[in-house]
């Protein structure tokens, strides 16, 4: 297949307009003169539209009713072929804090999930919780947090078969500085749900965590005399911060501070979706935990915001809508996800002799087709 005329997003973040031929699922060609159509190859005009990097969420619970905690692979596919429908490509849904037998149960479903081809594919799973503040718990069940433990991590990280790539975790608690030091090797650590002051979440990441769970939400607020977790985050080049941009949990100017902040190489926009999202109102479940979803929010019964409703595609137009620049935003919901646990050389850029997993988008930003190999 070749797509004429179109505006590439490109290894080095920016747009730029080139033909495209895709042939066995690879890019096999990206130019900027026209490329000669073979006998019988597809050809598709596509001027005035976008070629983006199919996208990557490292941060979402559900959606469609269905949930990583319900622990089957009925679910799971549920949830991965809804994800790939709008655009996500690879996904590492997260846990809740929950019973230590429940999570093995989760990792050891997902180390045996085969995935279909109408599936968005199974990169990871996120462990949000046990590992956490109870005074920051948010909508996670504070009765089931536990201490950091080096050794139970391992015992998910295995029963995973390794698929476990992130791990949220309250640096002041107690066990949590030589968790993150024994086991920084095999996970990623995110500072999240917390209390951490700057210097504790400073040494957090002197010792190896590199990660902040939904920036601004369930942590101390950045003061000029109190910087906290977020001013030791933005110091460090090596950490990422999630941003869920669904307009409902971060004002869209601290939406903009928080991109001038870590810059457009850092920031990864997550969903933090649950089941309700792509489902009408009503009352649905979180961790054990009843929510309502109405409109574009979910709360619980006491108020509190229970995860989002809008997947990552709608984020990261949502952040386009505040004002971020496009390149940004699809740097922040493609490429930057992958780098923050390690795997972008597999996806997020759009290059010769890469896989092709591409969104094709008009220039209002609706999706036209996903591209995985071929367009569908």
């Amino acid at each position: 297949m070749i797509i004429n005329n179109v505006r590439v997003y490109t290894k080095d973040f920016v747009f730029a307009k080139k033909n495209v031929r895709i042939d066995n699922g690879i890019y096999e060609k990206i130019s900027d003169e026209p490329i000669l159509p073979g006998p019988g190859e597809q050809v598709l005009e596509a001027e005035g539209m976008r070629l983006i990097p199919g996208l990557t969420d490292i941060h979402f619970h559900g959606c469609m009713g269905k949930d990583l905690c319900d622990a089957s692979h009925e679910a799971l596919s549920a949830m991965a072929a809804y994800e790939k429908s709008i655009g996500v490509v690879n996904i590492c849904p997260a846990t809740m804090t929950i019973a230590y037998d429940r999570l093995i149960g989760i990792c050891e479903m997902a180390a045996g999930h085969k995935g279909g081809q109408d599936e968005a594919q199974l990169i990871g799973i996120n462990l949000e919780g046990p590992f956490i503040s109870s005074q920051k718990a948010g909508a996670q069940d504070a009765r089931h947090v536990i201490r950091p433990d080096a050794g139970m991590l391992e015992e998910l990280v295995d029963a995973s078969a390794g698929l476990v790539k992130l791990v949220t975790i309250a640096p002041e608690v107690k066990g949590a500085a030589g968790c993150i030091e024994k086991l920084c090797h095999r996970v990623h650590f995110s500072i999240g749900h917390t209390c951490a002051d700057y210097e504790q979440a400073a040494d957090a990441f002197d010792r190896g965590a590199d990660h902040v769970t939904h920036l601004y939400n369930a942590m101390p607020p950045f003061l000029h005399r109190s910087p906290g977790l977020i001013g030791a985050a933005a110091e460090r080049d090596d950490v990422y911060a999630e941003l869920i941009c669904d307009g409902i949990h971060v004002h869209p100017a601290a939406v903009r501070a928080a991109f001038g902040l870590f810059g457009s190489g850092r920031i990864v926009l997550v969903s933090d979706s649950m089941r309700a999202c792509g489902m009408p109102d009503g009352e649905y479940e979180l961790g054990g935990i009843p929510v309502i979803k109405r409109g574009r929010e979910a709360k619980q019964a006491n108020g509190t915001l229970a995860g989002s409703v809008t997947n990552l595609y709608e984020c990261m137009t949502e952040a386009i809508r505040m004002g971020i620049p496009p390149e940004d935003a699809v740097r922040a919901a493609a490429y930057n996800p992958l780098a923050s646990i390690g795997l972008e050389r597999y996806y997020g850029v759009i290059e010769e002799q890469r896989k092709a997993s591409a969104l094709l988008v008009d220039n209002e930003w609706k999706p036209v087709s996903t591209c995985t190999g071929y367009l569908i």
